[in-house]
């Protein structure tokens, strides 16, 4: 996805987009053969009863772009989803190349989990319960988990985080 203008590119900076048109506003930089990024996550969610792995926008209404001083930047104020370029004083304000870097490197790093099915032994991560095993019994919306618990010989039912657990 690189492009001729990545090469005389010297600093990143940000673009802030129309409501919910960060995909759209990349997508069209893209088409303009500027180097974008946008960084995203992954999540698990209850979608219509089933568990499903989504993506989105880590900074929803912002994309990077890479520029130089020199460049014309005038088409970027007509770009379909963008609404203008984030500066201070007047002035776009450049981005630490180290914090794109970073960020590209969590990204990559990062692996999403397969959904968990009931019956499923898990491990609690943090707080009062850090490191004990369950039993996933089911999705409680869609970023809560019904758990159950062997406490004292007796099994309880608790309600977490769907990210306070990891699969065992």
């Amino acid at each position: 996805m690189s492009s001729g203008k990545e090469k005389q590119a010297h600093a990143w900076y940000l673009v802030q987009c129309k409501p919910r048109q960060d995909e759209r506003a990349e997508e069209h930089l893209r088409r303009q053969g500027y180097f974008c990024y946008r960084p995203k996550y992954k999540q698990e969610v209850v979608l219509r009863g089933k568990r499903q792995i989504i993506s989105g926008s880590l900074f929803p209404g912002y994309v990077f772009i890479q520029l130089s001083q020199t460049e014309n930047w005038a088409p970027l104020r007509s770009t379909r989803g963008v609404s203008r370029i984030v500066s201070f004083g007047g002035q776009p304000t450049p981005i630490s190349a180290d914090l794109i870097e970073k960020l590209r490197q969590h990204e990559q790093t990062y692996t999403a989990e397969a959904p968990l099915n009931a019956g499923e032994k898990v491990r609690i991560k943090g707080g009062a319960f850090a490191e004990v095993e369950a039993i996933f019994l089911a999705m409680d919306g869609q970023e809560r988990v019904v758990l159950l618990l062997n406490i004292l010989q007796r099994e309880h039912q608790i309600r977490m985080p769907l990210r306070g657990i990891t699969k065992i």
